[in-house]
């Protein structure tokens, strides 16, 4: 896969810092993954509304787990561990168990509305292909329109959350606090991670802010890019109409077999774009979940 081909090698060049040499491997990994995602997902790097292509997202979210696996190999270590319970009786590490349960929740969101969004996407396939008129379409379009709104209130509630989270990350540093550089280096590290995750958090919840399928007067898949469900009310205006008025027996005989075509060939790219995603999602829910009880573990001894 071209997103695994392109991780940030181990001997890339990273910042030079001081650190204990058993942790120092995992560490160049760390930096270096961190550098490779900083330049488009720290808050000063881009904006909270940006909406990113599924493609994009999927190569994030490989890249994050990576990230998220190297970070265990560093935690694993007994001077990170000592480093983390001993200051301020290991106030980093519960700071990191608050955030995990919002990231935790934001990804499960994520993973349950594609989980439906596939549902309806191959509901509507087989109402396109069965082409029965306008019950089995436009109930198929009723139910998404319903489910929709459904998502886009929880899509809300989690943007919220992670909004929250955000302020209080980008408020923790342990510069002039501390001497320890190893401590600091490890403090920088939750931080940014911290960060990066909202962001493509973030640019998942808005790609999964969907546009309506709107029946007027015909029935029609409308504005639907098969790439990218999220879109402006301007972007929304120039992004092509896929009409099923001729599916539900107003059009042309020529028409209605361009447009089945037309809109199942766009339904298969949402499709496999939703299976690619549904993989990152996977992967990244399990290494937050082992990041989590990383932490319980080291607090329990």
């Amino acid at each position: 896969m071209e997103a695994i081909s392109t991780l940030p090698s181990a001997h890339q060049p990273v910042r030079s810092i001081s650190l204990p040499t058993r942790v120092q491997p995992s560490s160049q990994r760390v930096e270096a993954l961190l550098n490779h995602l900083k330049p488009h997902h720290l808050p000063q790097s881009v904006s909270s509304s940006t909406c990113l292509e599924a493609e994009t997202i999927q190569s994030d979210l490989i890249v994050l787990a990576e990230l998220y696996n190297c970070m265990e190999e560093l935690f694993h270590s007994p001077q990170t561990q000592q480093a983390l319970l001993h200051y301020q009786n290991g106030k980093l590490v519960e700071e990191a168990l608050c955030g995990s349960v919002t990231l935790l929740d934001a990804c499960g969101t994520a993973r349950d509305i594609l989980l439906a969004l596939k549902e309806h996407v191959q509901t509507l396939q087989s109402a396109v292909r069965r082409r029965r008129g306008d019950s089995s379409i436009g109930n198929s379009i009723c139910e998404y329109d319903s489910f929709r709104k459904k998502a886009k209130r929880e899509i809300g509630k989690q943007l919220g959350s992670m909004k929250r989270m955000e302020n209080k990350v980008s408020c923790c540093s342990l510069m002039g606090q501390t001497q320890d550089q190893h401590l600091i280096f490890l403090a920088r590290v939750l931080r940014e991670a911290s960060a990066i995750t909202i962001s493509i958090f973030r640019s998942l919840l808005l790609f999964l802010s969907m546009p309506g399928l709107r029946t007027k007067g015909a029935s029609m898949i409308s504005k639907l890019k098969p790439t990218r469900l999220f879109a402006s009310e301007e972007e929304q205006k120039s992004t092509n109409v896929v009409d099923l008025s001729s599916l539900l027996g107003r059009g042309k005989h020529s028409d209605a077999k361009l447009e089945v075509q037309r809109a199942l060939r766009v339904l298969e790219t949402l499709n496999v774009s939703i299976d690619g995603l549904e993989g990152g999602l996977d992967c990244i829910f399990s290494r937050l979940v082992q990041n989590r009880v990383s932490f319980l573990n080291m607090l329990a001894h």
